[in-house]
């Protein structure tokens, strides 16, 4: 399990995304076993996986001999084997790296998401370095890798929509059913669900603010407030892309700073354009609705 600092770098980036905080912690942790980082010389490392098949395909001449001759390289994937402890996957790496650096890095699956190095330019990296960079600088820089790939590949909606065959689909390729992992990101899934609602609040949150990748009480209330404002909305309590387009136009029909974050004056705004509703008889309605709703 992650300590509350990764959880809570996992939630973030999975509100920059407009994804269900819960759904990217089952991923990280089908992806990574539950652990961030590893102690590699007295610093902390991301976890790694060296492709020997990888790093097989992207050498050629004495490189490839001399690669193959240390077995580094062989073309089949999975000859080259991993060794359970992080520092010596490093050390494997090392011993890439000085027959060819580039290719070496590019054959290693990078941090909790495990996102390959090779992708660096269909990510939008500079250089595989730069990619490298991301991974070592904390959790956090993980986290954006491998949100990145999600983004990237299109499979945030799959993840929004907890549809977990589509997302393994994608992510881990076709023989993901073989591997289960769409019933174990799934069952990872019901533990954080009630799990990352114990984690510290963001302070937005504290304020009493609303934003994209919220999702509760208070935003199926928002959403009812949006629709009874004119503003057509589904009243599914997460606070998605179409949610925050809602609010942003809102905004910027009533002279408000047009964020996409529903804070107390876009809250209070939208409370009085219901024609003669008291506090206490929109607290009712919406407490009424929430019930039929589910």
């Amino acid at each position: 399990m992650f300590d509350a600092e990764t959880r809570n770098e996992i939630e973030e980036a999975a509100r920059n995304l407009g994804i269900e905080p819960a759904a990217l912690l089952a991923v990280v942790e089908v992806e990574s076993g539950g652990r961030a980082f590893a102690m590699v010389g007295g610093r902390k490392e991301p976890l790694i996986r060296f492709e020997g098949h990888y790093f097989d395909r992207r050498l050629a001449g004495t490189a490839l001999s001399k690669a193959r001759k240390a077995g580094l390289a062989d073309p089949k994937a999975g000859a080259v084997g991993n060794p359970p402890d992080q520092a010596a996957r490093w050390t494997i790496l090392a011993r890439a790296a000085a027959i060819d650096h580039k290719a070496a890095h590019e054959s290693v699956s990078w941090g909790v998401g495990q996102v390959m190095g090779a992708h660096w330019n269909w990510l939008g990296y500079a250089s595989i370095d730069d990619l490298v960079a991301e991974a070592r600088t904390s959790v956090a820089g993980q986290v954006a890798l491998m949100t990145r790939y999600i983004d990237k590949a299109g499979l945030s909606e799959a993840l929004q929509a907890r549809d977990w065959a589509a997302f393994a689909r994608g992510y881990n390729g076709p023989d993901y059913a073989r591997h289960g992992y769409h019933t174990k990101i799934a069952a990872a899934y019901r533990r954080y669900s009630g799990a990352s609602q114990t984690i510290q609040p963001r302070p937005a949150e504290a304020a009493g603010m609303l934003r994209r990748g919220d999702r509760g009480d208070a935003v199926f209330d928002l959403q009812t407030m949006l629709v009874a404002a004119g503003h057509g909305v589904a009243r599914d309590g997460i606070f998605g892309p179409d949610t925050e387009a809602a609010v942003r136009r809102f905004q910027a029909e009533h002279g408000l700073d047009a964020d996409g974050i529903a804070g107390p004056k876009t809250l209070a705004a939208l409370a009085g354009r219901l024609d003669g509703a008291s506090g206490s008889w929109w607290i009712s309605l919406t407490g009424w609705m929430r019930n039929l709703w589910r």
